[in-house]
C-alpha cells in the first residue's frame, strides 16, 4: 500500500513541477518589449503598405487632372518614387531591429539568468544595451518627424474633401460652382506653370468620386495612424531599453538582471 501511494504522488509531482516551469517562462517573459514589437511591427506594415499604395494614386490623380504635360511633374515623380524604395528600406530595417530588441529584452531577464548560471552582465554588454538606449531614442525622434509628415498628405486631400462637400450645400448651389477651385499649386507639389493646376465646379467633384481619390485619402490616414503607432512602439521600446541599461549598470556587480 505504501508502495502504491508513492507512485500516486510522482505523477503529481511530476505535473506540479511542469506548472512551476511554465510559470516561470512566463514570468521572464519581457512582455514590455514583446507589446512593443507587435506594436511597432503593425505600424510599421501599416505605414509602409498603405502609404505605398496612396502615393500611387496621388501620382495618378496629378497626371489626370492637375498636370496634364509630364514635364511639369517629372520631378515630383521621380520624388515619389524614392520615397517609395525608402518605404521598402524602412520596412526591411525595422523588422530587423524589432527582432534584435525583444532579444535584447529576453537576454536581459532574470530567466536567462536562471536558466544559464554563468550569465554575467560585462563591459561591453551594458555598452550594446547602452547602444539600443541611444539608437532607439534617435529614432523616436525621427518618426515624430515622420508623423507629422504623414500627416501633410492628409490636411490636403481632406481639403479637397471639404471643399467638394461644400459645394453639395444649398449655400452653394445659389453661387456659381466654377467659383469654388481647389489649387493644388499653392501647396508646392507642382510648379506654377503646371496646366491647368487647379480643378473647379463640376470637375472638382468628379475629382471626389472617382476611386483613386477616395482609397488614397483613406490609406493616408491609415499610413498616418501607422506611424502614430510606431512611434508608441517606440516610445515603450526607450522605456524598457532604459531601464534595461540601468539594472545592468548599477547592478552589475550584484549580477542582477531585469525583467522589464
Amino acid at each position: 500500500m505504501e508502495a502504491t501511494s508513492e507512485e500516486n504522488l510522482e505523477p503529481s509531482r511530476d505535473k506540479r513541477g511542469c506548472f512551476e516551469c511554465c510559470i516561470k517562462c512566463l514570468g521572464g517573459v519581457p512582455y514590455a518589449s514583446l507589446v512593443a514589437t507587435i506594436l511597432c511591427f503593425s505600424g510599421v506594415a501599416l505605414f509602409c503598405g498603405c502609404g505605398h499604395v496612396a502615393l500611387t494614386g496621388t501620382v495618378t490623380i496629378l497626371e489626370n487632372h492637375f498636370s496634364k504635360i509630364p514635364s511639369d511633374h517629372t520631378m515630383l515623380t521621380d520624388v515619389i518614387q524614392l520615397m517609395q524604395y525608402v518605404i521598402y528600406g524602412i520596412a526591411s530595417f525595422f523588422f530587423l531591429y524589432g527582432i534584435i530588441l525583444l532579444a535584447e529584452g529576453f537576454y536581459t531577464t532574470s530567466a536567462v539568468k536562471e536558466l544559464h548560471s554563468e550569465f554575467k552582465t560585462t563591459i561591453c554588454g551594458r555598452c550594446i544595451s547602452g547602444m539600443f538606449v541611444f539608437l532607439t531614442y534617435i529614432l523616436g525622434i525621427a518618426w515624430l518627424g515622420v508623423f507629422g509628415f504623414s500627416a501633410v498628405p492628409v490636411f490636403l486631400f481632406y481639403n479637397m474633401w471639404s471643399t467638394c462637400e461644400a459645394m453639395k450645400s444649398p449655400v452653394a448651389n445659389v453661387t456659381s460652382l466654377d467659383s469654388i477651385c481647389v489649387d493644388v499649386r499653392q501647396y508646392g507639389i507642382i510648379p506654377w506653370n503646371a496646366t491647368p493646376g487647379k480643378a473647379c465646379g463640376s470637375t472638382l467633384g468628379d475629382i471626389c468620386n472617382t476611386s483613386e481619390f477616395y482609397l488614397s485619402y483613406h490609406l493616408y490616414i491609415v499610413a498616418c495612424a501607422g506611424a502614430g503607432a510606431t512611434v508608441i512602439a517606440l516610445l515603450i521600446y526607450m522605456m524598457a531599453t532604459t531601464y534595461n541599461f540601468a539594472v545592468l549598470k548599477f547592478k552589475s556587480r550584484e549580477d542582477c538582471c531585469t525583467k522589464f
